[in-house]
């Protein structure tokens, strides 16, 4: 069996292919520039590329009524956006796009990367784990924004925002973070203070700065955690720590 290779991409779902499947992508692959606000997959429209980001944070946001949004994932280097073509449909009615900019993507035509999945079992195997983990942190938010208080749930978006760059400056505006947990800009605002004033980040303006990790973890809590071992245990390494999984070897072929 082909094994998967590390030098191609930053990004860590091609990184974790085999080789073999991986080449059924290459051949079609672009580089792209991601800037802040560039939408990847427009709400309610066919969707036209898929994007492998190569670092960056990209928001999965629901629009309610009223003009209310609520992000309801995030990926970066660890994913891919329109999972759900794996599924079936060739839309969403949720709104993906780029909040932490400064890197760039693989993009590919829809078509070509369909045709490509149509191909490798292993391939669709690999993406359909992506989507399980997704799903598991999607789940993971939901019962931490229904049983954690706003500290702990800004704790959490932070790390999963700290596990998807490189170093601890977090381009993040209140905004946005209100957007992520849940919350009033008020209430935001009001919790930086008081992680602040605990050492564990240093707000500026449209940025955050972690400071200690592992007190923003140990106010977290429960809630952050199970979707990035769920991550762990079906792709590869992600967050701040590498670990060799058993599952790329038993890939199906």
């Amino acid at each position: 069996m082909s094994q998967p290779g590390q030098s191609y991409t930053a990004n860590i779902l091609l990184s974790a292919l085999r080789d073999d499947d991986l080449a059924l992508l290459k051949p079609h692959l672009t580089q792209v520039s991601l800037g802040r606000e560039q939408v990847l997959v427009p709400p309610n429209q066919p969707i036209e590329h898929v994007y492998f980001p190569e670092g960056g944070i990209a928001s999965i946001v629901s629009s309610m009524g009223g003009g209310e949004r609520t992000e309801v994932g995030i990926f970066g280097r660890d994913g891919v956006s329109a999972t759900c073509l794996l599924l079936g449909t060739d839309r969403s009615p949720h709104e993906t796009f780029i909040q932490v900019d400064g890197s760039t993507a693989l993009r590919i035509d829809t078509d070509q990367y369909l045709a490509a999945v149509r191909q490798s079992e292993t391939l669709r195997t690999m993406l359909l784990r992506y989507i399980q983990a997704s799903m598991i942190q999607g789940a993971q938010s939901t019962a931490t924004n229904a049983r954690h208080r706003v500290e702990a749930r800004l704790a959490r978006w932070l790390l999963m925002c700290h596990d998807r760059i490189d170093g601890d400056e977090i381009a993040l505006t209140h905004e946005f973070m209100g957007m992520m947990i849940s919350a009033e800009r008020s209430g935001v605002t009001v919790t930086l203070h008081i992680l602040e004033g605990a050492g564990m980040i240093q707000s500026k303006r449209g940025r955050v700065i972690i400071k200690d990790r592992d007190k923003l973890e140990e106010l977290a809590g429960d809630s952050y955690g199970v979707p990035e071992a769920e991550y762990r245990y079906l792709i590869g390494p992600i967050g701040r720590e590498s670990v060799v999984l058993p599952f790329k070897d038993s890939q199906p072929h």
